[in-house]
């Protein structure tokens, strides 16, 4: 793959096997787990094939079959196993590794965002055990996928460092700031990349003061911003979630480059 690609796009077809990315994905996990997989692998491999399927509905439903409508269920952790082997298959599209990775950042913040939003009151359908699985399942591939770095696009690097600062270690995070210098030349303040990527430089220092006064500021200015009462790492993977996903819609609409 040429590193400086952006996502890929994905042709429109029908047939008795759906749509071809139901296809990719189920060759990918048929041949990455070829022994017991995860409930959520049924709408890869059985016969039946929902005719109204293309590739947008048929991934909306997948992701959706595993983090349902944002949360997490006790089938949750499982069927992650199955986004981080897509993943890091380099026959997967940048498009949707990128979509995958968040996926997985999605999944391991759920209760964090979600408090930030029901602040004061809890979370309505939070399934704490669900939530704490998944959150261990996706901590569990971060290695993995971190260790792709070298190889990835850029687009993927943007997602693979907002899972770095979610699970810190003293071995990722001196890093992420060189290995982000790229984009902070390319993308300045102000523009949705430029401020993710300062935004995760911040946040790998993990100094309180610097990313309470970066989040205010980001969120009074662009972002969907969270009561000051909210605890501050909820605050922050608020908004660093709300960014990740306008960063894929920017990528996705972007033209593709072979």
């Amino acid at each position: 793959m040429d590193t400086d690609a952006e996502p890929e796009q994905t042709q429109r077809t029908t047939n008795a096997a759906g749509p071809p990315i139901r296809q990719l994905f189920r060759d990918v996990i048929a041949d990455r787990m070829p022994g017991p997989r995860p409930p959520q692998a049924a709408m890869l491999f059985d016969a039946q094939v929902d005719s109204c399927w293309d590739d947008r509905s048929f991934l909306g439903d997948f992701y959706n079959e595993i983090l349902h409508q944002d949360n997490c269920q006790p089938a949750t952790a499982d069927g992650l196993a199955l986004v981080a082997a897509l993943a890091v298959d380099d026959r997967i599209p940048a498009q949707h590794r990128f979509q995958a990775v968040d996926l997985l950042f999605k999944a391991a913040t759920v209760a964090e965002r979600h408090l930030a939003e029901a602040w004061s009151a809890a979370p309505q359908r939070a399934e704490p055990d669900s939530e704490a699985r998944a959150r261990s399942a996706v901590r569990a591939h971060v290695p993995t996928l971190l260790a792709r770095w070298p190889v990835e696009c850029p687009a993927v690097r943007l997602a693979l460092a907002g899972l770095a600062v979610v699970f810190p270690t003293d071995r990722t995070l001196p890093a992420l700031t060189p290995r982000l210098r790229t984009f902070m030349h390319q993308h300045p303040q102000g523009t949705d990349i430029g401020d993710y990527v300062r935004f995760v430089v911040v946040l790998a220092t993990q100094n309180d003061d610097q990313i309470l006064t970066a989040t205010e500021k980001l969120t009074d200015a662009y972002w969907t911003g969270t009561t000051r009462g909210v605890p501050a790492r909820s605050r922050a993977l608020h908004l660093l979630g709300q960014m990740l996903t306008k960063v894929g819609i920017g990528l996705t609409r972007a033209p593709a480059r072979q």
